[in-house]
C-alpha cells in the first residue's frame, strides 16, 4: 500500500522540491550579502573612483540585481508552495518578495533620479533613502534566514 499522507496526516512532498527550496534560498542571501553588503560599500572605498562612477556602477548593478531577484523571489514562492508549505517559510518568502516589489516599484526609481541629479553636477536635497535601502536590505535578509532555517530544519528531520 503506497502511503499518501506524513505522520501528521500532511499529504507527501517530494523532498528534491524542498532541498531546491533551500538551495535557491541560500543562493538569493549569497548574492544580497554579496551585491548589498559587501561588494557596494567597498567601490565607495577605492579612491580612485569617484563618486559619480561609483554612484552610477551602483544603479547599473542594482538594476540587474533587481531584475535577478524578481526571478528568485517568483521562483521561491512557487517551490515553497509546492513544497511543504510550512507557513512559517512562505511568511518569509512572500516578506521577501514584497520588498522586492517595494524596491523595484518606489525605492530604486527615486535613488536612480537622485544619482542621475549627482552624475550630472548637480547637488540634490538630504535624504536618508540609502538608510531605508540598507533597512530593507536587512529585513529581506533575515526574512531569507528564515525560510532557509524552517527549510533546513524540515529537510533535517526527514
Amino acid at each position: 500500500m503506497r502511503h499518501t499522507k506524513d505522520s501528521n496526516g500532511e499529504p507527501l512532498r517530494n523532498p528534491s522540491i524542498d532541498c531546491i527550496g533551500f538551495a535557491l534560498t541560500m543562493f538569493w542571501i549569497g548574492l544580497l550579502v554579496g551585491v548589498s553588503f559587501l561588494a557596494t560599500p567597498a567601490k565607495f572605498l577605492a579612491p580612485s573612483l569617484s563618486l559619480p562612477v561609483a554612484l552610477d556602477v551602483g544603479r547599473h548593478t542594482f538594476a540587474i540585481f533587481s531584475k535577478a531577484e524578481w526571478l528568485l523571489a517568483a521562483s521561491l514562492l512557487v517551490i515553497l508552495l509546492a513544497g511543504r508549505r510550512s507557513s512559517l517559510a512562505i511568511l518569509g518568502g512572500g516578506l521577501a518578495a514584497v520588498l522586492v516589489a517595494v524596491e523595484a516599484a518606489w525605492l530604486l526609481p527615486v535613488l536612480d533620479q537622485r544619482v542621475g541629479l549627482i552624475i550630472a553636477g548637480q547637488q540634490p536635497p538630504a535624504s536618508n533613502l540609502h538608510e531605508a535601502y540598507i533597512a530593507i536590505e536587512g529585513v529581506k535578509l533575515l526574512s531569507l534566514g528564515l525560510v532557509a532555517s524552517v527549510t533546513a530544519r524540515y529537510l533535517t528531520r526527514r
